[in-house]
């Protein structure tokens, strides 16, 4: 793994091979996507049913696009029970993180007859797109569902691809029958992004699209943003690990390596101010790469954006990560408290030896869909928020609004909108 010294010129190389993995930067494909969706915009369950044929080498109806309770029942008997035993015990933790994040409507009112407030209620019916091909992500499942249920999202609907038997991977099906999914649709792709967003004849339209996806996933979301809610545009996958000469490199090889391992785009990156550090986890990822079954996709991820960086300080490497804004940051320096606390960027952070990346993604409790590509700067892991919206609320008794009609009639008239100023003078016999 290469092993690069931080410099404004190396920094900015770094952050420019990154973005390049970024779906809006997948022009290519941009054609075909919006090809689809317009297809399907237009002739519904026709294309959607076609296209699936095309992608995934199945033909769906009306009759056998939804999962039935036979399927979910036989799923059951074909999952290891201990596997349902950790998704429950999962569900727990995941809910129990997400319902502290839930709001509550709330009014203020004063003596003049003034009542302001904001009423919190939640989408009434949410998409979940969950990938299938190369894995198949039953964590991914809950995490997606889990904020939409404690939202109180009334209906929540599900999209998978099916495989070439035309089912769903019994794992996905139990995963979403016990976080509370209402209804699976046997769909996927850029196609089933259409039809959530527009309807169909046998998808209902939806407020909102939530999950990640493949790249055509991903820019059919970006294509239907504004007819539908989304949560974000994800990337692909990546971690990068903040250390000092404390850090153990066996482990931090190991972590690296745990999302390096999810595509050939995904990014692992190595900050840290120990020189030996650096080469005892460069010679560490060598060693496990003999022996890991994804070596291949691991050796690619990592030859076109792995990297270790060499920092001379802590804050220089600290800089380094706030640039990155990483999907998953793990923090093993000698004081992981003190150092986080310095972290404006990053969408899930790590702290300590012990607390390795996977641990979020499967069982802590915090959401692990998080933002990618440096969108951390401005984006947060999906949560209940993402389920919910909020309306205010404005009333004003005769009393209260006679002793500031004149202050708005006169904010309207310098913006030369002189009906909106008739609308609070009509009240008070000065109308225009």
């Amino acid at each position: 793994m290469r092993i690069v010294r931080l410099t404004e010129e190396t920094r900015k190389d770094l952050l420019n091979n990154l973005l390049k993995r970024s779906p809006s930067n997948y022009s290519e494909y941009e054609g075909t996507v919006s090809q689809i969706v317009a297809d399907v915009r237009e002739k519904g369950d026709e294309a959607l049913f076609s296209y699936t044929e095309k992608f995934d080498h199945i033909k769906l109806t009306k009759e056998n696009i939804t999962v039935t309770e036979k399927e979910i029942r036989e799923a059951y008997e074909l999952v290891d029970p201990k596997l349902v035993d950790v998704i429950r015990k999962a569900l727990v933790n995941i809910r129990t993180f997400h319902e502290k994040q839930r709001r509550s409507s709330w009014f203020n009112s004063d003596e003049r007859g003034v009542l302001l407030g904001q009423k919190i209620s939640p989408l009434s019916r949410v998409g979940v797109y969950v990938p299938g091909g190369k894995a198949v992500y039953p964590s991914s499942v809950l995490m997606n569902i889990v904020p939409a249920k404690v939202a109180g999202v009334p209906q929540i609907i599900m999209t998978t691809p099916p495989g070439r038997d035309g089912k769903i991977s019994p794992n996905t099906l139990v995963a979403a029958h016990e976080a509370g999914a209402d209804i699976i649709y046997k769909a996927g792709g850029a196609q089933a992004i259409a039809a959530l967003a527009f309807g169909t004849d046998s998808i209902p339209k939806v407020d909102k699209i939530v999950g990640p996806g493949n790249i055509f996933v991903a820019l059919a979301k970006k294509m239907v943003y504004g007819f539908v809610g989304i949560d974000s545009i994800a990337g692909p996958s990546e971690i990068t690990v903040l250390a000092d000469g404390t850090a153990n490199a066996h482990f931090v090889a190991a972590d690296l390596l745990s999302q390096a391992e999810h595509d050939e785009l995904a990014s692992a990156i190595l900050v840290t101010t120990s020189e030996k550090l650096a080469e005892d986890v460069s010679d560490e990822i060598d060693q496990y790469l003999k022996k890991l079954s994804r070596r291949e996709i691991i050796q690619k991820s990592l030859d076109n954006y792995g990297y270790i960086l060499l920092a001379e300080s802590l804050e220089e490497g600290i800089d380094t990560v706030n640039s990155i804004a990483p999907e998953h940051l793990e923090v093993v320096t000698s004081n992981p408290f003190e150092t986080m606390m310095k972290i404006r960027n990053a969408g899930a952070i790590f702290l300590g030896t012990w607390s390795s990346e996977p641990l979020g993604d499967y069982f802590a409790g915090p959401n692990h869909i998080l933002p990618t590509n440096g969108t951390a700067r401005f984006f947060s892991p999906l949560g209940v928020d993402d389920f919910i919206k909020k309306s205010s609320i404005i009333y004003y008794s005769e009393e209260a609004l006679r002793q500031v009609h004149e202050d708005i009639e006169q904010f309207a008239k310098s913006e030369q909108l002189t009906a909106h100023a008739n609308s609070i003078a009509v009240r008070f016999g000065t109308e225009l």
